[in-house]
């Protein structure tokens, strides 16, 4: 039997591998913690597994989200509060970056309040009190304003997720968010590693600039979320 992608489980593949030390463990089941994200995996769907889930999810504040090819199975003492199909994207050929008037610069830990800001008030995807953590991310300031920003996620070996990407509602239109975008999945490559996003598949407008800068569609993914019943 071959070896699985490290995509096709994602969540699984990061958090068992590279991103280990940010997993809450019980048994075959695992949760990032909740200062840095909402994923959780099993290792497979036996009933002892799911099982272990469900008391992670209990055992912890907030909402778990399940990164799959398919539908989880019933996760006991949880309850379904959202399900989402997702498009996951790998870079094949970037596109070339057109000449920028504008600075990128890298964000440290004394930028994490305006990040949390700029994320809750766009809503680029999860993110929470130290997403910032899980990789490098980079911004364009205005004025000292955090205008824009892009960072890195979910990091199974040989692939690096491209994410956090949103720009402010005052400064769209300006080319930000391609343009960060191209920056940090160069920097992936240049580690040797691929980049690859996820998109909510219905989100037209966000596959369409991610294909321009150089992604193509890799698969479909399920996102479903878990809260305790």
């Amino acid at each position: 039997m071959r070896n699985p992608h490290p995509l096709d489980r994602v969540v699984w593949s990061a958090f068992t591998g590279r991103q280990s030390d940010l997993a809450l463990v019980d048994g075959d089941a695992l949760r990032v913690h909740p200062d840095f994200g909402l994923f959780a995996a099993t290792a497979n769907q036996a009933p002892e597994s799911l099982a272990a889930l469900g008391r992670l999810v209990r055992a912890h504040p907030g909402e778990v989200g399940v990164v799959e090819r398919f539908d989880p199975p019933p996760v006991p003492g949880t309850q379904v509060v959202n399900r989402a199909i997702l498009w996951q994207m790998v870079a094949e050929d970037l596109a070339e970056p057109k000449p920028a008037d504008f600075e990128i610069l890298p964000l440290t830990q004394a930028d994490a309040p305006d990040m949390l800001a700029l994320a809750t008030l766009t809503k680029p995807g999860p993110f929470f009190r130290r997403t910032h953590e899980l990789g490098d991310f980079v911004g364009v300031k205005v004025d000292g304003r955090l205008a824009a920003m892009a960072g890195e996620r979910l990091r199974p070996d040989g692939f690096t997720e491209v994410s956090g990407v949103c720009a402010h509602p005052n400064f769209r239109g300006r080319g930000y968010a391609a343009r960060l975008m191209l920056h940090v999945a160069q920097a992936i490559q240049a580690r040797g590693e691929t980049p690859f996003l996820h998109s909510y598949a219905d989100n037209a407008g966000a596959i369409a600039l991610y294909q321009a800068l150089g992604f193509r569609f890799r698969c479909e993914q399920v996102l479903t979320v878990l809260a305790p019943l």
